[in-house]
């Protein structure tokens, strides 16, 4: 069983240095720490665990160094920043394997570009040797890439030529749509295995800069000094200490304090309930930090993202995730009147950036998502973008005779503190941008709806009574379990990102589509393909077709 939280005192990977406002990653990858056997990680090449150490690296910069602004990512190995992923765990890994690990590693980078963009945490690539595929597109994650000029140091996206493949971690688009590459230059320098160094690649906008190795570290430090002095972080601030989760694994599923996950492995389903405050809530700024990893909306968005993690990892054949919640709605509006009033506090701010991504994660899970909103649910504010990330939203219509019926509740927050991947709120994106209906349902925040009036105003999508709710959920599930799973990818991925294209969607999108199929054809992974002979020192043989 794969699990994804590390402790930096036993990262095998990566080493995390703190100097002022500027951090230092350091990647130093343990050639027999390989996440699986069969392979060995050569040359600062990398797979699923070393990528799990710098995602949870990326996230005690965010919260137990509030003081950091920029971060630097260089390599421990003379003359080698990073060769990218390693090529002969690929070519070991199942189709699945492979997309998944795609898909983790995109998510990191985009944390990446988040933390830049949100938080004023500024990342500095400085590429001391060979950059090749992933670790380019690492480079490529970052805002401002240095490359020492020593007539061998070069970076490149090698996948084409040498693999049959796709850089996998978004390279070709933010190629062109980050780092504004050349259309004609880009396709000279993704189908080059030896790809591009010195002054070349700075004009080519492949680089930011660069500079001879016996100044390189020195103009580094002087140009992430020069990105701090432009944050919004803190110069004086004591972070929170990101404690171990309280995980409990056993047959029925993984189980937090504020996440259940549930599984149904014979039906494909799991049931996901993510419960409100149970204690009472901090009342003041001061409070809030003292609560640390204990406030609610950090502990259940690190509780959630872990469950979903683990869910997509270890359960590969649960296609179907039931959103639920569970307690007191004004709770919850009560945190996100916090989160508010207080927005401009480096913590809340970090934390309403981790709740945005973990969000994020779902809208990209290729699983199909149903909101279940029943006796005793809390769907408000935050909670409630769990039903806007789903597919279909089902609400329990119920007389108070026969019940207690369920209410749903908007908040400030769902009006553009969580975008999704396309760069959009979720309401927003559901209604297509109508500002008469947003302007509307924003006069309304806090009120309290019911179903007919929750259906009514378009926030969900059926609402059937207690008598024929068993029923129609049955069918629901069956329903879907009966259709082809990679059809239901290629519908809600198409479904969810409607609208204006983003360099996130692309992402994904082409990871969905192209990466994959690319995955299956003959020409990467037959038995004479670029993929499977990779270091064979036979070549590969292609079919020459066009599809």
């Amino acid at each position: 069983m794969i699990t994804f939280d590390r402790l930096p005192d036993n990262y095998r990977h990566w080493q995390l240095s703190v100097e002022g406002d500027v951090a230092t990653l350091t990647l130093a990858v343990d050639e027999d720490g390989g996440l699986k056997p069969g392979y060995q990680l050569k040359l600062n090449s990398y797979d699923l665990g070393v990528d799990i150490e710098l995602n949870d690296a990326l996230q005690r910069i965010r919260f137990e160094h509030p003081t950091v602004r920029t971060v630097i990512i260089t390599s421990a190995l003379e003359k080698m920043f990073c060769s990218g992923a390693n090529i002969y765990m690929l070519g070991t890994s199942s189709h699945g394997w492979k997309v998944n690990f795609c898909k983790f590693t995109n998510e990191t980078r985009n944390g990446i570009e988040d933390s830049s963009r949100y938080s004023g945490i500024k990342f500095l690539a400085a590429c001391n040797g060979t950059t090749a595929g992933g670790g380019y597109e690492l480079a490529l994650a970052c805002d401002e890439i240095f490359l020492v000029d020593d007539r061998s140091s070069a970076v490149s996206l090698p996948e084409v030529p040498l693999l049959g493949v796709l850089p996998g971690t978004g390279g070709l688009t933010r190629l062109i749509d980050k780092r504004k590459v050349r259309h004609d230059l880009a396709d000279v320098f993704c189908t080059n295995p030896d790809g591009v160094r010195g002054q070349r690649a700075k004009d080519w906008r492949l680089v930011d800069e660069v500079a001879p190795r016996n100044n390189f570290e020195e103009k580094v430090k002087l140009r992430a000094k020069e990105l701090a002095a432009s944050s919004l972080r803190p110069e004086q601030a004591s972070g929170i200490k990101l404690t171990p989760l309280d995980r409990q694994i056993d047959s029925a599923g993984y189980h937090y304090r504020y996440v259940d996950a549930a599984l149904d492995e014979a039906a494909g389903v799991v049931t996901i309930t993510v419960t409100s405050p149970k204690a009472q809530l901090p009342e003041t700024l001061p409070d809030i930090h003292a609560a640390g990893a204990d406030w609610w909306p950090l502990a259940m968005a690190r509780e959630l993202e872990d469950a979903i993690l683990m869910l997509r990892t270890n359960n590969e054949e649960v296609g179907t995730f039931l959103l639920k919640t569970s307690g007191d709605i004004e709770k919850v509006l009560k945190v996100d009147a916090f989160l508010v009033e207080y927005q401009e506090d480096w913590f809340v701010r970090e934390v309403v950036g981790m709740l945005r991504r973990t969000l994020a994660r779902l809208d990209v899970s290729s699983r199909s998502l149903f909101a279940l909103i029943e006796e005793g649910s809390c769907f408000a504010g935050t909670l409630y973008e769990l039903a806007l990330a789903a597919d279909r939203v089902y609400m329990l219509d119920i007389a108070e005779d026969d019940g207690t019926p369920p209410h749903i509740a908007l908040s400030e927050m769902n009006f553009g503190a969580y975008e999704a991947v396309n760069g959009k709120a979720r309401l927003a994106h559901r209604f297509y941008g109508e500002e008469n209906v947003l302007k509307a349902l924003k006069l309304q925040m806090g009120v309290q709806f019911n179903a007919a009036e929750a259906e009514e105003k378009g926030l969900v999508t059926f609402i059937p009574d207690d008598i024929d709710w068993d029923e129609e959920i049955r069918l629901l599930i069956e329903e879907r379990a009966s259709l082809s799973p990679d059809a239901l990818t290629g519908l809600e991925a198409n479904l969810r990102f409607g609208g204006g294209e983003t360099m996130a969607t692309k992402i994904f999108g082409r990871l969905s589509a192209w990466q994959n199929w690319i995955f299956y054809r003959p020409n990467a992974i037959g038995e004479k393909g670029a993929l499977k002979l990779f270091g064979s020192g036979t070549k590969a043989e292609f079919d020459k077709r066009r599809v």
